[in-house]
């Protein structure tokens, strides 16, 4: 079925767009073992892993790894396909393959590999990210990296600074609390839209944005992508969305798409997939009906956490207004690595996300909002750099707003009541709706969980 798939993308390669070395046309151009599989690759734990390549129709080919082995004959199209397995992390191993060729494949852990897609914030280096003194102490042996088309890199002090800057922070974390090998590989291209990135197979169904998709040409999804089916995965972490700029609601049904179709494609049912959610940027915005700049993919990206499996990282407080690209990875992979320890690697009794809107009441001239994730508390917080929140003992709450049935918004005061915010405003008596840091850039939102991870911005009404 993914040779009749890719036949059916030959129209699509025709116009030139650059596809992965596993997927190029002409018999020539496929290699005997595909180049994700080399010199200290992490190879998935824990299930039967995929192992192909290429050679002329009916030839043998026999893969074997750790006493355990597997024998498949190439395909009428020439593709041969092992699943070799399961291992439990560990290594190093030796891979060896053979056949019309033979190849050994040297250094090869077990563990965890973790998809890292989307555009520039996913792809930026080490170099250029705020990383203090952790590039000259990067000695992780059982950390590595790779993308489409490259070879695998262990992460060393002489390696680091090329290494992913979130994708190493995450990788990071993970490992410290787990000591399972990490494997990392890169996909990611910067100012790209998410349109790109779908799998054209999924665009019969995709009713609502169909026509943007159609038009997307699923170029990155064909060049980038496809050629990594059907590596094993963990999972998959997706920083996205700068480039779709203002879009709420069909934000949300293309990565609904995204998600579905990748996750169809691999066949590993539903991996946990983990999303960051964009960070203040540009001017800060002193109207309190807000809805400017990122808000409103915020709000998709937030709605998105009713997706199967899937994780929202918070980091509205570690944006820069001027800088499209922040410094500060740190944060977003520790927050990311979160999500994968608690909810994949079983760390029980861990606060992995921060406060998300569940519900209103109104209470006369006063409205009670309740939250998901509060954690030990709620608790006003301060966030600068890199350095943990602090909690501002006495501090005052911001960025939250208030309006009646005329959509009139203003300021309102707002106060910590248990695990609960309580808002009011004396310019208006009946108030019927909510918004929390509703804008591009809502400078000085500072509503967090005493873990200090910050509250997600949100509104409760649906109006435009």
């Amino acid at each position: 079925m993914r040779h009749v798939r890719l036949l059916g993308l030959l129209g699509l390669l025709c116009l030139g767009l650059l596809v992965g070395p596993a997927e190029t046309l002409g018999q020539e151009a496929k290699p005997f073992v595909h180049s994700l599989f080399g010199d200290h690759m992490v190879l998935q734990r824990d299930m039967k892993a995929p192992i192909w390549g290429w050679a002329e129709p009916g030839e043998k080919v026999t893969v074997e790894m750790a006493g355990k082995s597997g024998t498949a004959a190439a395909d009428k199209d020439g593709r041969w396909e092992v699943r070799l397995g399961p291992f439990e992390a560990g290594g190093p191993h030796t891979l060896k393959i053979s056949g019309p060729q033979a190849v050994t494949i040297q250094d090869v852990l077990v563990g965890d590999v973790w998809l890292c897609a989307g555009q520039s914030n996913m792809e930026w280096g080490m170099t250029g990210s705020d990383t203090g003194d952790d590039i000259p102490k990067a000695d992780f042996s059982k950390i590595r990296q790779t993308r489409p088309g490259g070879n695998w890199t262990v992460c060393t002090p002489e390696s680091a600074a090329g290494f992913k800057a979130v994708g190493f922070y995450f990788a990071r974390a993970v490992q410290r609390e787990t000591g399972i090998p990490i494997g990392l590989v890169n996909n990611a291209v910067g100012g790209s839209r998410i349109e790109p990135w779908v799998d054209p197979a999924s665009v019969a169904s995709a009713t609502e944005v169909r026509p943007a998709l159609e038009g997307g040409k699923s170029s990155l999804f064909i060049a980038k992508t496809l050629p990594l089916v059907p590596y094993a995965l963990r999972g998959m972490l997706w920083y996205q969305g700068e480039s779709n700029g203002n879009e709420g609601a069909s934000y949300l049904h293309k990565l609904q798409v995204l998600i579905g179709g990748w996750r169809k494609l691999w066949g590993q049912g539903d991996f946990p997939l983990y999303v960051v959610q964009l960070p203040n940027f540009q001017q800060a915005n002193d109207n309190p009906a807000g809805g400017d700049g990122w808000a409103k993919i915020r709000e998709a990206q937030l709605k998105a956490l009713a997706i199967p499996n899937t994780g929202l990282v918070i980091t509205i407080d570690v944006g820069e207004p001027k800088n499209i690209h922040p410094k500060n990875k740190f944060d977003v992979g520790e927050r990311l690595a979160r999500w994968a320890v608690a909810k994949d690697y079983g760390k029980k009794g861990l606060v992995y996300s921060g406060p998300l809107y569940k519900g209103m009441k109104v209470e006369g001239n006063k409205v009670r909002i309740s939250f998901d994730h509060v954690g030990s508390g709620l608790m006003v917080g301060k966030k600068e750099g890199r350095q943990p929140t602090e909690e501002v003992k006495g501090g005052q709450l911001k960025r939250f707003a208030v309006a009646g049935a005329d959509k009139k918004w203003v300021w309102t005061d707002a106060v910590i009541e248990k695990d609960t915010v309580v808002v009011s405003s004396p310019d208006v008596p009946n108030p019927v709706a909510v918004r929390y840091a509703f804008s591009g850039n809502p400078e000085g939102c500072n509503l967090y969980n005493k873990e200090g991870l910050p509250a997600s911005p949100f509104r409760t009404d649906d109006w435009e």
